[in-house]
């Protein structure tokens, strides 16, 4: 078994490195002049099942270009098989055409992926599922929930819990961890009027003195979980916190949170924190390299990754 890492999130590599006993492999992913991408495997690699940790976070395009440049230099160094580790699966908000003349993204990146000469696909909390059907080599998608109901049982112990979706189409992930907690479902209804900019209408369930927390898989310029905090508490909540996998967090988006009435928002990091949130009273960082890792040990040793959320 080896480890690779790109430049997207070292740390959490490195995290992963130390859980698993295994040394990350000495690689050098570096620029031209120009800015074109060049790789260079300074070990060994014939025959070793391989692991590149690679999340396409910001920027994108450069992460997702040495992430293919990787695999397509392990390729040629006559690996037996290469696993692209995306703790953090880029483009995967684009993955339908929502007008004509649009373009699926996601898909478009899955190909390149396959393309590239990856044998195998390991990621966490797909935007959506139907994403694993575009890939034609095994995808895993892992689930953050295990490592939110830790947190959620350490910080919240004895209170009165609401999971809350920011949307309609989160309800399926959000119930799943109210099940796991045994707290009740609300939903928020909203209306979004343009991209990147939402309007919270109102609040489907009773949340009146409740603790709420809302679940998603993503938050990007922060207004919806901003705006679904206020119309919570509004409505007679009486604290709001938020688990969210992916912190992208763009823009003014840490200090669209950090001057917003929520508690807490708590995150993982198959994102590298930004100096911004990691010195943020208002964030929370949840650790997911252990997660990750097991997963990683279960495919080399050809065992059950679902065992892992039962």
């Amino acid at each position: 078994m080896k480890i690779i890492a790109g430049n997207s999130n070292l740390p959490l590599a490195e995290e992963i490195s130390t859980y698993l006993k295994v040394p990350l492999a000495d690689s050098a992913v570096r620029r031209f002049a120009d800015n074109e991408v060049f790789v260079e495997i300074l070990e060994n690699m014939r025959g070793e099942d391989v692991f590149v940790v690679q999340s396409t976070s910001a920027p994108a395009n450069d992460h997702l270009m040495e992430l293919l440049i990787i695999i397509d230099a392990l390729r040629r160094a006559s690996v037996r098989r290469i696993t692209a580790v995306l703790p953090y699966f880029g483009y995967a908000r684009q993955d339908r055409k929502p007008g004509p003349r649009t373009p699926i993204s996601a898909k478009l990146v899955a190909n390149l992926i396959e393309a590239a000469g990856a044998d195998r696909v390991l990621t966490l909390d797909l935007h959506a599922g139907q994403i694993q059907g575009f890939f034609d080599i095994p995808t895993d998608n892992l689930f953050a929930a295990p490592v939110f109901v830790d947190d959620i049982k350490a910080r919240f112990n004895g209170q009165d819990l609401m999971v809350v979706s920011p949307d309609v189409g989160g309800v399926v992930r959000t119930r799943a961890l109210g099940n796991r907690i045994g707290a009740d479902l609300a939903i928020v209804d909203k209306r979004r009027e343009r991209a990147g900019e939402s309007e919270v209408m109102n609040i489907i369930g009773d949340v009146t003195d409740r603790h709420c927390l809302l679940v998603d898989d993503i938050v990007d310029s922060g207004g919806t979980l901003c705006n679904a905090a206020e119309a919570l508490l509004n409505n007679g909540a009486k604290s709001v916190s938020a688990y969210i996998t992916h912190g992208v967090l763009s823009g003014e988006a840490v200090n669209r949170v950090n001057n917003s009435q929520l508690e807490k928002l708590l995150i993982t990091d198959t994102i590298q924190p930004t100096e911004a949130i990691l010195k943020s009273d208002k964030f929370g960082i949840i650790k997911i390299a252990e997660l990750i890792g097991e997963a990683m040990r279960r495919t080399t040793d050809e065992h059950s990754v679902s065992s892992l959320f039962d």
